[in-house]
């Protein structure tokens, strides 16, 4: 558990250092890699609280 937080933080790190970049700069490479990091962040908690439900709904036995 302790690693996904320590993702967590990294992704918000590289937002918020690439939207900087974008505010400082104006080159929309950096807009763009916010953009797709924000994506990949949102696409893997959702995935991740989906799969926390179904293992809260199904108990899947092995």
């Amino acid at each position: 558990m302790w690693l996904l937080r320590l993702l967590a933080v990294i992704t918000a790190i590289l937002i918020a250092g690439s939207a900087l970049a974008w505010l400082l700069t104006r080159e929309p490479r950096y807009l763009w890699l916010t953009k797709r990091l924000f994506i990949f962040a949102l696409l893997a908690a959702l995935i991740f609280l989906a799969l926390l439900a179904l293992e809260r709904i199904a108990v899947i036995p092995l």
